[in-house]
């Protein structure tokens, strides 16, 4: 599944699109927003907005659509009238008249009147979002050191939405490597340093990833996050399994840990 980074690069790339032009047609598979054909042509749409793993499709008339890509779903953007050829389903199509955004594969979509968005089930259960640029360290030192998270572990944390939306798998290896930290070590037993590195880690790592493309590396390229490309983003050992350690030249391991692969340094990560 996408995490916090891509799928904001995605809200971006369709805003870019669709955003401020007239709707001159809207399409939906699902019997319950049918009704919204007929009453979202000639509005536009204001804003696509991440949250966490979902998006919000804001239209001008004060309705939002809410999307969910969940394992399957994908958003396309293509000319007006053109529909790509796949075997995926097509769930929900916003065309100007010029560009058209497709949404295919995905179940979870809605609409709703956009001063009541913040009472979905999904929004109200999510955190702070690690790439709103409002969040700061000492707000995730805090949240790190309070009753809900400080005694789990956090290999398992970092994966919680309910913590921090937006983290996901490959940022969580990067992240504990960053903060010198293994899996299964607790906020509540690290000291206040740890905890400030973890914090600066966790705000970092996803905002790198979001400005400078979170290119996977190919077999050995630099190890450094940020190099001299456009690209910048580098895995030091997200699926770097039995590679040398970029700091001390040890072999990364990899482990399983909330049901999904972890890699980490063990020497490193203590």
């Amino acid at each position: 599944m996408p995490e916090g980074p891509e799928i904001r690069r995605a809200a971006d790339r369709l805003a870019a699109a669709v955003a401020g032009a007239p709707l001159v047609h809207v399409w939906f598979a699902f019997p319950a927003l049918k009704y919204f054909e007929a009453a979202l042509p000639g509005q536009c749409i204001a804003s696509i907005e991440p949250r966490g793993k979902a998006l919000l499709t804001r239209f001008d008339h004060g309705w939002t659509l809410y999307s969910h890509n969940q394992l399957y779903g994908v958003w396309k953007v293509v000319a007006a009238g053109e529909r790509p050829d796949t075997r995926r389903s097509l769930r929900v199509a916003l065309e100007t008249a010029d560009r058209a955004i497709l949404l295919y594969s995905a179940s979870d979509v809605s609409m709703w009147r956009s001063d009541a968005i913040e009472s979905h089930p999904f929004l109200r259960s999510l955190g702070p979002d690690v790439l709103d640029p409002t969040l700061d360290a000492a707000t995730v030192a805090a949240r790190l050191g309070s009753q809900p998270f400080q005694g789990r572990a956090l290999g398992g944390l970092l994966l919680d939405q309910g913590f921090l939306a937006g983290m996901g798998n490959y940022l969580r290896s990067e992240v504990l490597f960053a903060a010198g930290l293994h899996p299964s070590r607790r906020p509540r037993d690290l000291d206040a340093a740890a905890l400030m590195r973890l914090a600066d880690a966790l705000l970092a790592i996803p905002r790198l990833s979001y400005a400078t493309r979170g290119i996977e590396p190919a077999r050995g390229m630099r190890d450094d996050y940020l190099t001299d490309s456009p690209e910048g983003f580098r895995f030091r050992v997200f699926d770097r399994q039995d590679q040398p350690c970029p700091t001390c030249g040890g072999a990364i391991t990899r482990i399983e840990a909330g049901a999904r692969r972890l890699y980490l340094c063990p020497r490193c990560q203590h």
